[in-house]
């Protein structure tokens, strides 16, 4: 594809795909929106009100076989994924997927198999990644200022309840999960980031093996008595199968550990995000409360190098030194564009891989590796927190 020709895209999932709309304008000499597919015609009436150029679909099949597109953006819910960039990939469409990426190690095996055949783009959007934070400490963590780095922690926290019913108290599909999963449901939020601090996939380091344990699963039970009824069905006891909350240990070859939680259901202030990283020469903790600063210390460096007064101190009094640079060049672009400028930077690099030929920034092998914890998971549970043996799904391209 020639460097200076726009990507036509097509969004598919319109209800959650709008909000990558202030990232579309940011690229529109890059990418041009063409089609959206929905199943709601409300939505759809939408989206061609604001955009009367593109096409419509309410069939994705449709869309793939009739819409002017040479990539699509999969924003549809979680359990679709894998299948719709599968066939998006055999209809020769490049692809941008919402996490996770799959949900079974079938669906992994089957993903990593279409993108080798096809040769074509896929990415996975997963945006927790490209937080500002986040990219700071990827900076400095390949700069050397942890030295070693020996342990993580990763926790997505979202109290969610309120998305288990649709206007009508129906189940909608989160809440369809919650009662036919045990396990972590949601990894890559919490271990993108981390994987990425880590050089898993692309430094030398892989998953190896990984176990999870889950709690009880009382706050969805408690949230449909009081709001639809202690007769409801929803409010009974073994109505939903996932736990509140669900704990992740990982091995990694090098013998790093990694501690996931995934929460989306307990009652809680909004923090969506837990972040640690603990290296031979430095530590990183995230902010515990919004409007509270990231935290590092970094030894021989921070105030405080004795054990009785050693201290804290903000992430930020490093940034002149260790802002990643994409943020100093984007900040403003990005923090407009949405997700903690996440969603600017997931389109940016998806658009340079089709355009300039060049490895995804999370690439196929990266989405299954940190997807794959949910099935893993899932069995892990089963077995009453058996270890299970991650895949090697880079295997074949090594």
């Amino acid at each position: 594809m020639s460097q200076t020709e726009r990507v036509k895209l097509a969004v598919i999932g319109g209800h959650r795909g709008d909000a990558f709309n202030r990232a579309l304008a940011a690229f529109a000499d890059r990418v041009e929106l063409t089609a959206v597919c929905d199943l709601d015609a409300g939505v759809r009436a939408t989206w061609q009100e604001n955009h009367p150029q593109i096409k419509t679909f309410a069939s994705y099949e449709e869309l793939l076989d009739k819409a002017d597109c040479t990539a699509v953006f999969i924003a549809t819910p979680m359990l679709l994924h894998a299948r719709q960039a599968i066939q998006a990939l055999h209809a020769g469409r490049h692809v941008i997927s919402e996490v996770i990426a799959a949900t079974t190690l079938d669906e992994c095996w089957e993903l990593v198999e279409t993108v080798e055949a096809t040769g074509l783009v896929y990415m996975l959007a997963e945006n927790y990644c490209y937080m500002r934070p986040n990219m700071m400490v990827l900076n400095m963590a390949q700069q050397g200022v942890f030295g070693e780095l020996t342990y993580a922690e990763g926790a997505y926290v979202h109290d969610c309840r309120y998305l288990l019913f649709d206007g009508e108290d129906q189940l909608t599909w989160r809440a369809q999960m919650r009662r036919s999963f045990r396990g972590n449901s949601y990894p890559t939020h919490s271990l993108g980031p981390v994987a990425q601090w880590m050089g898993i996939g692309r430094g030398g380091d892989r998953i190896v093996s990984t176990a999870t344990w889950m709690t009880n699963g009382r706050a969805p039970q408690r949230y449909a008595a009081e709001h639809l009824g202690a007769d409801h069905p929803a409010a009974q006891d073994d109505y939903w199968q996932l736990g509140d909350s669900a704990s992740t240990i990982i091995r990694t070859q090098q013998g790093r550990i990694i501690v996931l939680r995934v929460d989306w259901a307990s009652a809680r202030p909004h923090n969506m995000t837990h972040y640690v990283l603990q290296g031979e020469k430095a530590a990183y903790i995230s902010a515990r409360h919004e409007h509270e600063d990231p935290l590092i210390w970094i030894d021989g460096v921070s105030p405080g190098q004795s054990p009785g007064d050693a201290a804290w101190e903000p992430l930020w009094n490093y940034s002149a030194q260790y802002e990643h640079p994409r943020w100093q060049q984007w900040r403003v672009q990005a923090e407009q564009a949405g997700h903690g400028g996440g969603d600017f930077f997931v389109l940016e690099d998806f658009v340079n891989a089709i355009q300039h030929g060049t490895r995804p920034a999370i690439d196929v092998y990266d989405a299954v590796a940190w997807s794959s914890i949910m099935p893993l998971s899932i069995s892990s549970v089963t077995h009453d927190g058996r270890p299970e043996e991650a895949p090697d799904f880079a295997r074949a391209r090594a």
